[in-house]
Formats: structure tokens, sequence, C-alpha cells
């Protein structure tokens, strides 16, 4: 695998793109999930990132579909160990919350969809503030020692509640956060730098970012006047009428005919190259989508073109 990149403090490789499986079970149906899984790892991709309650907002679902994608992909394919599977607890509608018994009966669904006796890292969706960080760190150490459960990460949490984390692990010898899943990306910053991103540099954690082409808005196929067929198409375009918007489009744009790529793959380039972050999150419905997506491995962006959109995206 090229170009692999450690996950913190953690032994696991990933690859610098992490494939979303947000999708699976909503907007891509099992035939089209398994052939953008197959494409994603044929290109040397091992990163897949799924939650227990992905997708439980689409109406007939329940929650777990993409776990249970996923995890018939897996078992047909024979591949679980060349594959690091990053899932999340909170959120599924049978199993809220961050209590003890709440998230070791969550990872144990979980297992059971994903067809595995292990999650390579487990992290905890929401933050739920009234639950005592000793017994999320507590019941996540369990699963640690009990071998169901790699390493573990947060998502969605406070500078705050991430440092008392830490700082309870490192004191009672338990089971420690690697990585951080924050949402990320040219359009929204303030979400993870500041108070988040300098715990993170701290501590030796990866970032992860979600929303890392903001609904889709940074693809460039969102533009004055053209209507785009997405069930994200709202939350994407909300960016067109906004003065920051239109100055990180101008910004992908120059910097893509530069290099000849995708306004995709250059905005997932901007962030991967950002402090402690080790895999932008990406998703794809289609096999078509993924080109893009991969490019950004691949691509170097100069100084002068980093400096370029990040002034823009100030």
């Amino acid at each position: 695998m090229t170009s692999a990149r450690t996950l913190g403090t953690s032994d696991l490789e990933v690859f610098p793109l992490a494939l979303g499986g947000n999708v699976f079970g909503w907007t891509a149906d099992e035939a089209h999930s398994f052939a953008v899984l197959d494409a994603y790892t044929a290109a040397g991709g091992n990163f897949v990132d799924t939650a227990d309650s992905y997708s439980a907002w689409v109406p007939g679902n329940r929650g777990g579909e993409s776990e249970t994608i996923i995890g018939k992909w897996l078992g047909k394919r024979g591949n679980r160990s060349d594959v690091v599977i990053a899932t999340k607890v909170s959120q599924h509608p049978w199993f809220q919350g961050l209590t003890a018994a709440n998230i070791k009966a969550a990872a144990d669904a979980s297992l059971r969809r994903l067809g595995t006796d292990h999650i390579d890292l487990y992290y905890t969706h929401y933050d739920k503030p009234e639950v005592p960080v000793e017994e999320i760190i507590g019941a996540l150490d369990e699963l640690v020692r009990a071998g169901k459960v790699r390493h573990i990460a947060a998502s969605n949490i406070s500078a705050e509640r991430l440092r008392a984390s830490l700082d309870f692990s490192e004191r009672e010898g338990l089971a420690r956060y690697v990585a951080l899943q924050p949402h990320y990306n040219l359009v929204s910053r303030a979400t993870y730098e500041g108070g988040l991103q300098r715990v993170a540099e701290r501590s030796g954690l990866a970032a992860v970012p979600y929303y890392a082409l903001a609904s889709g808005f940074l693809t460039g196929k969102y533009r004055p006047g053209t209507t785009v067929e997405s069930a994200r198409a709202r939350g994407a375009a909300e960016h067109l009428g906004t003065e920051r918007g239109q100055r990180v489009l101008a910004a992908l744009d120059e910097v893509a005919r530069a290099h000849d790529a995708e306004v995709a793959s250059v905005a997932l380039a901007w962030l991967a190259a950002r402090p402690t972050v080790a895999a932008p999150i990406a998703s794809a419905r289609t096999v078509g989508q993924l080109p893009a997506l991969l490019k950004m491995t691949e691509l170097r962006l100069t100084d002068d073109e980093l400096t370029r959109l990040t002034e823009a995206s100030a």
C-alpha cells in the first residue's frame, strides 16, 4: 500500500483517504456499494468508515444498514485482515447514548452486522456530557481488553471533554483515544481549528475529518444557476451564497487548472496537508465518483497553492 499513514499513536497503517460508508444503504444499494468498495480497495485503499446509525434516517431503514453491507462485502471477499474498519456508537435508534451498558451492547450489535470479531477503530459518535468520561473510557477499555476493539477514538466532542478523557486514560492506564473525527473542510475551519486541534497536536491524535467535501460543495459541481440532483444538495448549496464559498471555489478552480485535476481532488489534498490530518473521509455512491477522490493521494500542492487556498478560506 502506497502512502500509508500511521493513525496517531496506534499501530494502524491507513490509506490517506478514508472511504465513507454513510451512503451505503442510502443512496448506494448493496450492488453499488460492493462495486465502490471493490474499486477503492483495488486502488490501494484500506480504511472504511461507518457508524451503527447509518442510515437510520432513510424511510424504512432501522440503522445499521451500512455496517450490514460492509459485513457482507467482507465475508464475500474474504479480506477482513486487509481492511481497517472504523465504526461509531451513540446514535443508533436502539442504542442511544454513551452509558457503559449501551456502549458494550452497541459494540456487540456492530460486530454481528459487520460479521467480524473485532472493530479496528471505535468512535464515540456524539459525546454525551451527562455521562462521566470515567464511565465512557472504562467501558471502551473493557472492549479493548476483551479484544472486541483494537483502538478507540472520538467524534463531535469538545476540547475540554477530550482533554478530560485523555487525562483519565493516562492517569488510570486505560485505553486512550488515538484519533479524532472532526467536521473540517475548506469552508468549515472553526469546527476544528483552535482548541480541538491544539489538544490533538499535544496528544498525538490523528484527525480524520468528516464532511471533507462539504456535502459535495467542494466537488465544484454546485455553481450559481445550476441544479444538482442529490440528497445532499441543500447542504452543499448553502455555501454558494457566501463570500467565502465564492472565494474558495475561485481558488480551487485556479489550482485545479494548474494540475489538470478535479476540484474535489484539490480540496481533499489541501485538507490532507493540514496539521494532524491523517486521512480525510469522502464517500462515493458510484464507481465513477471515485477517481477524483483517489487522485488526492498523489496530488502534491505547492506551498504557494496551499497558502492561496488557506487564505481564500479564512
